[in-house]
This record gives C-alpha cells, structure tokens and sequence, in this order.
C-alpha cells in the first residue's frame, strides 16, 4: 500500500502537468495594462550625481582606520571574582584600557602597561562608550584622558 503512494508522489499529476505547461508560456509575459503604463513613463531620466558623504572634517576614522581605541577605567576592574592590580606598583585603580590589535592592555597612572589576557575585543566594546575624540598620537590621547 506504501509503495502506491510513494509512486504517485514520484510523478506529477495531470493537473500538476498542464499547470507547470501554462506557466512556462506565461513567463515573461506581460498584461496589456502594464505595457501601456511602460509606454505612457517612458524612458527613465539619469539621476544626477550627488556627493552625499559627511565633509571630510566631520567623518570618523572606522576601526580599521585606527591603531587602537582607550578608556579611562576609574574604580577597581574586578575580573573572576578578583581585583586587578598591576604588576609592577601594586594599584588597582584609575586605569587606561587599550584596545589594540585585538588586544587589551592595562596602563596604570605611573605608566606601567601590562596585558590582559581575560579581556578581549568584545569585553571593551561592550564596557565603553562611544569614542568623544581621535589622536594623532598616543600621548595625545593620555594627555587627553588626563594620563
């Protein structure tokens, strides 16, 4: 009884047949109302050129564009349930967060840098808000952000 069934859905039906038939005369095909609304436009006009980007003064730098992006960090970054401190002073607060190259390093307020392997690219993103300013230097930028 199963075999019946698969056989007549391997095959289309009559009606399946003279539909797919009509629909290949059709293709292309157009009502005579839509032929004479495509004379009456008649052909289209060329758009004019327009320059419609933002003045080169007031374009932001894309993340490509950049060698990397900073925050300032005032309270303590607590990562897996323990402060951060850096390495060489001992301070836990008050600091730069750097996002370069897919990498984040921590910067203390004596200038220590130190990289942070728990965060990433995504953690900064997320943690930071938009950028106020772009530097042409990196001591521009922490004079800046007060650093």
């Amino acid at each position: 009884m199963f075999h019946r069934i698969r056989r007549r859905a391997a095959e289309p039906s009559e009606a399946e047949r003279r539909f797919f038939e009509q629909s290949g005369r059709l293709t292309g095909q157009a009502p005579p109302e839509v032929e004479k609304a495509r004379a009456a436009i008649g052909p289209a006009e060329p758009t004019p050129v327009v320059d419609d980007f933002l003045p080169p003064e007031l374009r932001v730098a894309s993340h490509d564009q950049l060698d990397g992006r900073m925050t300032s960090w005032k309270q303590p970054l607590v990562l897996d349930g323990e402060i951060v401190a850096c390495a060489e002073c001992g301070a836990y607060r008050d600091w730069l967060i750097l996002s370069t190259h897919d990498q984040i390093w921590l910067r203390c307020r004596a200038g220590h840098q130190q990289h942070e392997r728990r965060l990433d690219t995504a953690w900064y993103n997320r943690n930071t808000g938009p950028a106020d300013a772009t530097h042409a230097t990196f001591e521009d930028g922490l004079r800046h952000l007060g650093h």
